[in-house]
């Protein structure tokens, strides 16, 4: 076990942990932020992406001990109401069905679009691709990326 100091959505916090233990567990079982999901576990599917310093990371496999004093970011820290421009395109097109994977595809997509904030559809679909989404709302998402873009 060891003591690790952690930016969480910009506020500081503190566990005591293995430090093998992946930062999505920390996440939901440490501090209650269950809005990452577990998906597959080996960080192919996209469901436990979070932004580690604004970048976006699958949490499920990444180690507690390797974030450093990085800042984490997960869906509730994007914004306080859900007015992100991101989430709000995401409501605009109906994205979701079932949303499991709706907040990792979300964090994907605001990370993208800070480094491409004007891509085109096949930007979009490059970036996107690693996001798994059981009920394939895949042009909805696309749509949704291309919408927030324009804000």
């Amino acid at each position: 076990m060891a003591i690790f100091n952690l930016n969480v959505n910009g506020k500081k916090t503190q566990v005591d942990l293995d430090p093998a233990t992946p930062v999505l567990w920390v996440l939901r079982d440490h501090l209650n932020l269950v809005g990452t999901k577990y998906g597959c576990g080996i960080a192919q599917c996209g469901a436990c992406t979070i932004h580690l310093d604004g970048v976006a990371t699958r949490s499920c496999l990444l180690p507690v001990a390797a974030v450093g004093n990085k800042a984490i970011t997960t869906i509730e820290g994007l914004s306080e109401n859900g007015d992100h421009p991101v989430q709000k395109a995401w409501l605009e097109h109906d994205v979701p069905q079932c949303g499991y994977c709706q907040a990792g595809q979300i964090m994907t997509a605001v990370a993208f679009l800070k480094n491409n904030p004007h891509p085109s559809d096949e930007e979009i679909e490059t970036a996107m691709n690693g996001n798994l989404c059981r009920c394939g709302t895949y042009l909805r998402i696309r749509a949704a990326v291309k919408t927030a873009s324009k804000s």
